[in-house]
């Protein structure tokens, strides 16, 4: 499974203005030891999944669920480095093969409309995977699934022909073999090392006809989603209307889909709680976002559902940008940044916890999370300006210089999250009392991942959606970037051999006590590295239809798409 971003996080909260928070902080102190306490209490008490959850027998049949997109994709292939989005996921999940799920704990079994049987175990020294494909399963070009579209996955993403463009090879350049078993529905993996993540691999799966060539990998599934495999196929893609509908498969084998079809439809996030209050969509992605929060509680039979999930809000520095490139600046603007007063004007309003997140492989209901930040965590303005200096950025007047260069930072921000623009402002003012200039950069929607792709960017807010795999992920955010088509997702442009041996050492280990220590040396050199800043661990909130069955916030859980319905 691979880790999947979003622009948005916190939406639309205004009510706290920078005056408000006294510049670098104010008012706004770190949170109490009792405080900080209490916020990891009421953490740990939130629900782990709540999506009005419905016995598929009391699911009525027929009707559309209509949801919407943060922004139009073009590029559907999940695989594909355009296409890892959170957007993407969405769509194409009723539509293809996920042949793991997992549940509102993060345990992983093997999905059985797909797999039938799979299984992990040593054979003559070598980890090896056996698939048992359900003899049901095929696409909807009338091709069985079977052995071939996984060796075909398998050399398509393991980096190893960069003609393909992949978010990450991770888990595939383990791989050694995918060979044929008894029949073209067995399949035997072989791996050179060992991987413990391996439930997350081939989740979701493409057609060989498509992974067989580069061009197809990466302009298959471009403005089309031309193979299926699902309880829903897809009906048609408007690029006017910028929607997607998936229609109940009549060739599914699988238990039948309860809903007729789901419109999947791109809107701006502004439009998003006026489109649920007017019936246009069915349910709607809170985020953090205190003013959404109370608009939507105010609509008639609206359901509010929340969950903890690995979803958290971060800073992204661009440590390829000539402001950043020096590893002591980011420290430095690590520790002139307060997450305090952002966490107060992000959250005001949701009855979520004021917790701040810590770590960056674990959230913080997760098991293994611990503070690994070594204080690049802790506000700390003196020891901030002690850091420029050394590294000779002198102040001169209000901003810093260096060869006659201000020290500037372009805070690159999606247009249509006011709450981006507010987070930008009040870095804004707290690095003016360090003297760095910040510079508000306003992204067109459309274009904000295209623009953090590029490298357009110093420092960028947005969301990371993680899976109940954390070791299995970390190089494709954390990898040491050896070429542009690779680890694409590592947008922070840093990385050293030494983070790389200790992530391999993380996602290599059995033993679960072991591998989550380890997993937290891993954090311990992220933080050192100074590229990506943790702000939260995101509410998981979902305002719904009260008639909406078997969906919402799903926390750490898969959705089941043939349980999704509309009760009256």
């Amino acid at each position: 499974m691979k880790v999947r971003y979003r622009a948005a996080a916190g939406l639309a909260v205004l009510a706290m203005a920078v005056a408000a928070c006294g510049g670098g902080g104010g008012d706004a102190k770190k949170p109490s030891a009792e405080q900080s306490q209490q916020a990891q209490q009421q953490a740990a008490a939130l629900p782990e999944v709540s999506i009005n959850e419905t016995p598929y027998e009391q699911v009525p049949d027929g009707g559309t669920v209509k949801l919407a997109l943060q922004s139009w994709q073009t590029q559907w292939n999940y695989n594909q480095t355009q296409g890892t989005k959170g957007d993407v996921r969405d769509a194409i999940y009723p539509m293809m093969p996920f042949i793991s799920i997992s549940d509102e704990k993060g345990q992983v079994t093997n999905n059985p409309d797909y797999i039938s049987e799979w299984k992990s175990e040593v054979v003559d020294g070598k980890q090896t995977v056996t698939y048992k494909i359900n003899e049901k399963a095929a696409w909807s070009d009338g091709e069985p699934i079977g052995f071939a579209d996984f060796e075909a996955q398998w050399k398509a993403l393991n980096g190893k022909n960069k003609d393909y463009l992949i978010s990450s090879p991770d888990g595939y350049d383990r791989i050694q073999s995918v060979e044929k078993g008894a029949t073209d529905k067995d399949v035997i993996v072989k791996f050179s090392k060992v991987w413990p993540a391996w439930q997350g691999l081939f989740s979701p799966l493409f057609p060989a006809s498509i992974n067989k060539t580069a061009e197809g990998f990466n302009k298959g599934y471009l403005n089309k989603i031309p193979v299926t495999a699902g309880p829903f196929k897809l009906g048609k893609i408007d690029q006017t209307a910028k929607t997607v509908t998936a229609v109940r498969d009549d060739k599914w084998w699988g238990r039948k889909a309860k809903l007729e079809s789901v419109v999947f439809r791109a809107i701006d996030l502004s439009g998003h709680v006026p489109a649920f209050a007017n019936g246009e969509i069915d349910a709607v992605v809170i985020g953090a976002d205190g003013a959404k929060y109370q608009q939507a509680k105010d609509v008639a039979g609206a359901d509010l559902r929340k969950a903890a999930g690995p979803i958290w809000r971060h800073f992204t520095f661009n440590g390829a940008s000539e402001a950043l490139k020096d590893k002591n600046v980011r420290h430095a603007i690590f520790m002139g940044i307060n997450r305090t007063p952002i966490l107060q004007s992000d959250l005001q309003g949701l009855d979520w916890p004021m917790q701040p997140q810590d770590n960056h492989v674990y959230v913080n209901t997760q098991k293994g999370y611990q503070d690994n930040s070594g204080g690049l965590n802790t506000y700390n303005p003196d020891k901030a300006k002690q850091l420029l200096d050394a590294a000779g950025w002198k102040l001169e007047g209000d901003v810093r210089k260096k060869d006659g260069k201000e020290l500037n930072i372009r805070f690159m921000y999606s247009a249509d999250l006011a709450v981006a623009k507010q987070e930008g402002e009040l870095t804004q003012a707290m690095l003016k009392e360090i003297g760095v200039k910040v510079t508000l950069d306003a992204a067109v929607p459309d274009k904000f991942f295209d623009r953090i792709n590029e490298g357009d960017f110093d420092v960028t807010p947005f969301v990371w959606e993680g899976t109940p795999f954390p070791l299995g992920n970390l190089f494709q955010l954390y990898g040491n970037p050896p070429d542009s088509k690779l680890f694409n997702n590592n947008f922070t442009r840093v990385g050293s051999a030494e983070l790389d041996a200790a992530m391999d050492a993380a996602a290599s280990e059995i033993d679960p006590a072991k591998a989550v220590e380890l997993g937290n040396k891993v954090d311990q050199l992220i933080w050192d590295q100074a590229g990506v800043l943790p702000l939260f661990q995101r509410p998981n909130i979902v305002a719904a239809k009260a008639g909406l069955a078997n969906y919402g916030a799903f926390g750490f859980s898969d959705r089941d798409w043939t349980a999704v319905g509309l009760k009256k």
